[in-house]
C-alpha cells in the first residue's frame, strides 16, 4: 500500500497542497513550527480518521475556517486505487465525514485497519512519563488497526461503562440494572484483556532488539502489563467494588484502569521506571523501540500490509551514531513508504546520503509545501 498523492485544505496550518509522494522515503523540512508535523498528521488522519494528537476534531481547522478537508490516493496491494476523503466541520455543523471512493462510511470504525500507519513522535514522551491512559491509548490504536473485532469490543466496553457510570451517580442507583451493566462489561472485557496481554508479550522482545540496535547499550529494557483481571474476574471485582463505586459515582475497577509499565535495567542497577532512570537519549532509543516493534507486529499480524511510517523530529536527543543506526534499521526491506521530517535539511540529507536510495524532498514554510 502507498499513498501517492494527497490533498489537503485548511487542515491546521495548510491553507492548500496538493502533493505526489515517492513510494519510499519522503523527507521533509522546514523551521520549527512551519507545518511539517501537520502534514505527517494530514497522512496519519486519512489512516485514523482523527488526528494523531488528543485533540477535539475542531481543532484540525485552520483558524478562521469552518471546516477542513483531506484526501489521498492509494495504490493498494491487489493493484487498486483508492480515494479517501476525510471532512472536519466546525461551528453549528460539527463532526466529520469518511469516504471510500466518494462512498461515505456508515461507521468510520468500518475504515480503520485499512490503512494501517505507525507514527514516531516527540509526544511519544508522553508514554512513559504521563498517565496509564496513555499507555493504553497506545495499545487500543495498535490492536484496533489490525482487529476489527477488538475495537468493536472496545467500543461496546466504553459505551456500557459510561451508562454504568451516569447510573452510579443516581442518589440509589439500581442494583438489578447494574447487573445488566456488570454482565455487559464481562462480555467485552475478557477479549480485550486477553489481546492486550498477548500484545504486551509479543512486543518484550522486539523492543528489546530495537532498543540494543538503536543504543548500541548494554541495557535490558521490558515491558510489564498490568491489569486487574490477572488477578480475578472482573464480575468479582464489580461486585466486590459496588459500594465504593456508588460513593465515588464511577466504576473503580475493570479493563479502562489497566496500565503497561516501562522498564529499564543496566548492569549497576535492578529494573526500575523508565522515567525514573533512563536519561533523554535512552528514553528516546524505548520510544522509537516501541514504535518499531508496533510496526513489525502490525506488518505481520492484521491484513498483513506493510504500515506507513510516520517519523516526526526523530533526530531530537538521539546523538549522530545512534541516527545512523535508526536510518539503518528503516532503509531495510521490511520497510516501505516513509515520511520523515527534519528541522535541518543539510543534516538530513548527508544522513540519507550515507544510507543511500531515492527520496523525494519537500520544504515546509508557514503552511507552505513544495516540492525541492
Amino acid at each position: 500500500m502507498i499513498l501517492s498523492r494527497i490533498l489537503i485544505t485548511d487542515f491546521k496550518n495548510i491553507a492548500g497542497a496538493d502533493l505526489d509522494f515517492s513510494s519510499g522515503l519522503n523527507c521533509i523540512s522546514g523551521s520549527n513550527g512551519s507545518g511539517k508535523t501537520n502534514l505527517l498528521d494530514a497522512v496519519y488522519s486519512l489512516s485514523m480518521a482523527k488526528s494523531f494528537f488528543n485533540f477535539q476534531d475542531s481543532f484540525s481547522i485552520r483558524d478562521g475556517k469552518e471546516s477542513a478537508a483531506v484526501a489521498g490516493y492509494y495504490y493498494m496491494d491487489d493493484g487498486s486505487v483508492s480515494k479517501i476523503g476525510l471532512g472536519i466541520y466546525g461551528g453549528n455543523k460539527e463532526g466529520k465525514t469518511l469516504k471510500c471512493n466518494d462512498k461515505a462510511y456508515k461507521r468510520l470504525a468500518d475504515h480503520i485497519g485499512l490503512l494501517p500507519v505507525v507514527m514516531v513522535s516527540p509526544s511519544d514522551s508522553n508514554l512513559i512519563n504521563l498517565s496509564a491512559e496513555e499507555r493504553r491509548r497506545f495499545l487500543n490504536a495498535l490492536l484496533s488497526q489490525m482487529d476489527r473485532l477488538y475495537l468493536e469490543k472496545l467500543q461496546r466496553y466504553n459505551k456500557t461503562l459510561a451508562q454504568r457510570n451516569r447510573l452510579l451517580k443516581d442518589e440509589d442507583p439500581s442494583r438489578e440494572l447494574v447487573s445488566v451493566l456488570d454482565a455487559q462489561l464481562c462480555e467485552n472485557a475478557e477479549y480485550i484483556f486477553q489481546a492486550r496481554q498477548k500484545l504486551c508479550s509479543d512486543l518484550q522482545e522486539s523492543v528489546q532488539k530495537h532498543y540494543t540496535q538503536l543504543s548500541g547499550g548494554n541495557e535490558t529494557v521490558r515491558l510489564i502489563y498490568q491489569s486487574e483481571l490477572q488477578k480475578h474476574p472482573l464480575d468479582e471485582i464489580l461486585l466486590r467494588n459496588f459500594d465504593r463505586d456508588k460513593i465515588m459515582g464511577f466504576t473503580t475497577g475493570g479493563i479502562h484502569r489497566d496500565d503497561v509499565a516501562f522498564e529499564m535495567k543496566s548492569p549497576a542497577q535492578d529494573f526500575s521506571l523508565l522515567k525514573r532512570c533512563a536519561s533523554q537519549g535512552q528514553q528516546k532509543c524505548f520510544q522509537i523501540a516501541l514504535k518499531m516493534a508496533q510496526f513489525g507486529i502490525m506488518r505481520k499480524g492484521g491484513k498483513a500490509t506493510t504500515p506507513i511510517l510516520l517519523l516526526d523530529d526523530v533526530f531530537d536527543k538521539l546523538d549522530m551514531e545512534r541516527v545512523k543506526n535508526l536510518l539503518q534499521m528503516v532503509s531495510g526491506e521490511d520497510f516501505g513508504q516513509i515520511f520523515i521530517t527534519d528541522s535541518n535539511k543539510v543534516r538530513m540529507d548527508s544522513l540519507v546520503e550515507k544510507v543511500g536510495g531515492s527520496a523525494r524532498n519537500f520544504e515546509v514554510s508557514s503552511g507552505k509545501i513544495s516540492r525541492i
